[in-house]
């Protein structure tokens, strides 16, 4: 069966200019080489620091940053080769969810005209949008009597069920959310994880989810992508990767996961040092300046994916299995 998105050695570099002046031209490499797949109705969890190129990645699958080396596959067709009117009709399939919902619906909108703009961008016939409009308001949990009113007059919650439903206004397969409960208080983010989940079992939705927050990701994901550096460093299912972490990075991830009982022994890894600089990434492994399991042969070559399992892999070199 073939994946919903397949990511194939994906790659994306940003020309910038570094020195004194801004005279020397240098290379970010915020994605650099990465593997992935989704299936239909599955949920992908793509974790790790701010700045390890996850929104970029996400942003490199719908288009909104240029794709430098590699494929991007929505359903089969590689879409690094399709042109923007080409794109378009693909974008029906393929939403997104943003992290802020306020920098992400246009103050002076109504939020029935915020939920039918990708209705009007592709014509669908204006009788059918009020309607529709009503329908996926209702579905998200907004009462359809709100729909006059602007996103100043809403709680935050309710403007990012509002951003839900514009996202499933063409009903879409697959919807990018990118880091999507992080803005909203503890006691909303597990209604809107509550939300997605249903919406992904009512609608058969693929979930591309994009988070730093491990103990969110837990609820939601079925396999979880741990990525330093502009790569992946471990993937797996999300018990196998939560229950049996191998690479020094995952382990400091789930080390620093809140837990029930404050009083619950913890051994907990703190990493040295911050993430280093994408545009000078360190040699072999990106991660091995901060790694607390560090060798010399960890700064000669860059570790590849080795399985554990079916279904569970890891780049390190000193936790690689033997035989």
């Amino acid at each position: 069966m073939t994946a919903l998105l397949q990511i194939e050695d994906l790659k994306v570099h940003f020309p910038v200019r570094t020195g004194r002046f801004g005279g020397e031209k240098a290379l970010v490499k915020a994605v650099d080489g990465v593997s992935l797949s989704i299936d239909a109705q599955e949920t992908l969890a793509l974790v790790g620091e701010s700045g390890c190129g996850k929104s970029t990645l996400g942003n490199a699958v719908l288009g909104l940053a240029p794709v430098t080396e590699g494929r991007v596959r929505f359903d089969g067709r590689d879409l690094t080769t399709l042109e923007r009117a080409e794109r378009k009709a693909v974008w029906r399939d393929m939403q997104v969810v943003f992290q802020d919902p306020v920098s992400a619906l246009d103050p002076r909108r109504s939020i029935a005209q915020s939920i039918a703009e990708p209705l009007e961008i592709h014509g669908i016939p204006r009788a059918q949008i009020r309607p529709r409009v009503d329908e996926l308001m209702e579905l998200v949990g907004l009462n359809p009597d709100q729909r006059d009113r602007r996103p100043g007059a809403l709680s935050g919650g309710q403007r990012q069920r509002v951003v839900i439903a514009r996202a499933l206004a063409l009903n879409p397969r697959l919807v990018i959310c990118d880091e999507p409960v992080s803005a909203l208080d503890v006691s909303i983010q597990s209604q809107i994880l509550n939300l997605l989940m249903r919406l992904q079992r009512e609608l058969s939705l693929g979930y591309l989810f994009i988070s730093h927050d491990l103990s969110v990701v837990r609820h939601i994901a079925d396999r979880v992508a741990v990525m330093y550096l502009g790569m992946v460093v471990e993937i797996g299912r999300a018990e196998e990767v939560f229950g049996d972490p191998v690479h020094p990075y995952t382990e400091a991830l789930l080390s620093a996961i809140p837990r029930p009982d404050p009083g619950a022994r913890r051994d907990r890894v703190l990493l040295q040092g911050d993430l280093p600089s994408p545009i000078d990434p360190p040699s072999g492994c990106p991660f091995r300046t901060r790694c607390p399991l560090a060798e010399p042969r960890c700064a000669e070559s860059r570790p590849p994916l080795v399985a554990r399992s079916d279904s569970h892999s890891a780049a390190c070199f000193v936790r690689a299995p033997q035989g």
